[in-house]
């Protein structure tokens, strides 16, 4: 079978126009950026169409292709007559040239052209990525200008749209009195950065700004906040913000429209598309696919208890991605033989998507599809094994072949999913706006995650009670861990109970109005491996590139 990127050089793609035209998009509202990319005018109406949430179990090595099953529902929705628009996330460079790749689909479900959407795209990480470090120099120029603001310790972080470990904790202001003042700062990846969580919960320009000006970047000598606004700059960080604010239209290799806006990782903070980008799909299409990043404990949890929350959205039918060699591989399987039929494995692991399944069907109460990603080595007895375990817990299974089929191999998925959609939807929300920070953490570590105690560190103890006193204990929780396990430990695997779950530390972040817990071994700026993608990445003389997935 030919390559990822192979595939994406012999699709025959329509002119970015034209997809527009399908989403009833007039001239006006696109701004071209070249033949097949474009910014779109946002449509914030109240809409009745079906909103799908697509998400998965917990990620192993061998990736589960959320992303790919996510794109071969709409093309699958598509190919039966339905209006249909995706709405997803902008990949992130850092993983893109380290080891998980980018985020464009794969083999026959991809969006396309995916060096575009994979590399620079419209240019929105590069705004988020110099917004941010606006206020990182408005701080330090702050400091070097006698300090009026009278800043003592300094919350805010500099950003990259790179994996660099090396930038983790570094010394800045070391020249001289001429070259600022010396203290210590850090980087965080841009996926991780407040101003990319503000960008993806903003409803408008003006509500940007507000958010930009709630940014909390320091405390002065007497305790008290310093925000974005008491730096006078949050204007200038929201001009540089006034086109990445705006959703990019893309398409499919089947030329099914899609949103593409705004990238959070789901492991370190709430890895949702845009609300905008959302809500427009929803304005221009009768059914929208969206995605939340890694394990539904993470994503899903996220984007009901954060994003729906805010937003006022509810999905009306969710998708479960797995895979056999995932449930393997959860039940112990050795990674050099996970492609051989491994019933005892299959077994053991199992607990892992029915633990997402609980979670989903009893936990939020959401209206659910399993979709098992098929790979050619799986056979009909353990395909059969996970389809008969689902109909014991109560949902369909369909077998996606989308990969290797395109819309077609999702049509069983499709059928399943608009079936869910006559029913009724509601969701629940794990915790309430009034609990306090604490009982919402606990909350869902016991209720989701499946801990039996949470055991908060000294440096989250103390920040649980300047949380309180600053009177922002109404705010959402965002906790970052593992994507790997239900608990933060990566090596927990399966259906982790019955564990001790870790909170190291808590950030706030009053612009993007959430709480960061910080858990166990999670990294806000990750590093390379030791062969990252880019050792592999190959461009001729032409400018043809390879290697890129």
């Amino acid at each position: 079978m030919l390559s990822d990127i192979e595939i994406t050089h012999q699709a025959k793609l329509e002119h970015i126009s034209k997809i527009g035209e399908k989403l009833g998009l007039k001239e006006d509202d696109i701004e071209l950026y070249g033949k097949y990319k474009a910014k779109i005018t946002p449509h914030l109406k109240e809409s009745n169409s079906k909103l799908i949430l697509v998400t998965a179990t917990n990620p192993t090595p061998f990736g589960e292709g959320k992303t790919t099953t996510s794109i071969g529902l709409a093309d699958a929705l598509n190919l039966l007559g339905k209006k249909v628009c995706l709405a997803l996330r902008e990949p992130s460079l850092g993983p893109v040239f380290g080891i998980k790749g980018g985020a464009a689909g794969g083999g026959y479900s991809q969006l396309a052209p995916m060096e575009d959407l994979n590399l620079h795209f419209t240019g929105d990480f590069h705004a988020i990525t110099s917004a941010n470090n606006l206020i990182s120099a408005m701080i330090d120029n702050s400091l070097h200008q006698e300090n009026p603001l009278k800043i003592d310790k300094i919350l805010w972080k500099r950003c990259m749209d790179m994996n660099d470990r090396a930038l983790r904790f570094i010394t800045v202001g070391q020249g001289g009195k001429a070259d600022g003042v010396e203290r210590e700062d850090g980087f965080n990846i841009t996926a991780a950065s407040e101003i990319m969580a503000i960008l993806c919960l903003a409803t408008s320009l003006t509500d940007l700004k507000e958010k930009i000006s709630n940014i909390m970047v320091a405390y002065d000598i007497d305790g008290k906040p310093i925000y974005v606004r008491d730096l006078g700059c949050a204007d200038a960080v929201c001009i540089l913000l006034k086109d990445a604010i705006k959703p990019n239209l893309f398409q499919t290799i089947e030329h099914t429209p899609t949103l593409v806006h705004g990238g959070p990782f789901a492991n370190i903070a709430h890895g949702c598309n845009s609300i905008i980008a959302t809500k427009t799909a929803l304005n221009l299409a009768e059914y929208v696919v969206t995605e939340a990043g890694f394990g539904s404990e993470l994503g899903a949890e996220k984007f009901i208890d954060i994003k729906c929350a805010k937003a006022g959205l509810k999905p009306d039918a969710v998708v479960l991605v797995t895979t056999i060699r995932s449930l393997k591989y959860n039940g112990n399987a050795d990674k050099s033989e996970i492609s051989v039929p491994n019933m005892r494995a299959l077994k053991e692991g199992i607990a892992n998507l029915g633990g997402h399944i609980e979670n989903l069907k009893d936990k939020f109460g959401l209206n659910l599809v399993v979709a098992l990603n098929k790979f050619g080595f799986d056979v009909d007895d353990e395909i059969n094994f996970v389809r008969e375990y689902c109909a014991k817990m109560g949902v369909k299974m369909a077998v996606c072949e989308n990969f290797a089929k395109g819309g077609e191999g999702g049509v069983e998925l499709a059928n399943f999913v608009l079936k869910e959609l006559e029913k009724p939807s509601h969701v629940n929300f794990i915790y309430k706006a009034s609990d306090d920070i604490k009982t919402k953490i606990t909350k869902v570590a016991t209720q989701i995650y499946g801990a039996d105690d949470v055991i908060f560190e000294d440096m989250a103890l103390s920040k649980l009670d300047k949380i309180s006193s600053l009177g922002l204990d109404n705010l959402p929780v965002c906790i970052a861990k593992t994507q790997y396990s239900f608990s933060d430990d990566a090596k927990l695997l399966g259906r982790a109970k019955g564990f001790k779950f870790s909170v190291k530390d808590l950030e706030i972040r009053t612009g993007a109005g959430f709480i960061v817990a910080v858990c166990g071994k999670i990294m806000l700026m990750p590093g390379l491996s030791k062969k990252p993608s880019a050792m592999d990445m190959r461009i001729d003389e032409n400018g043809v590139i390879s290697g890129l997935a």
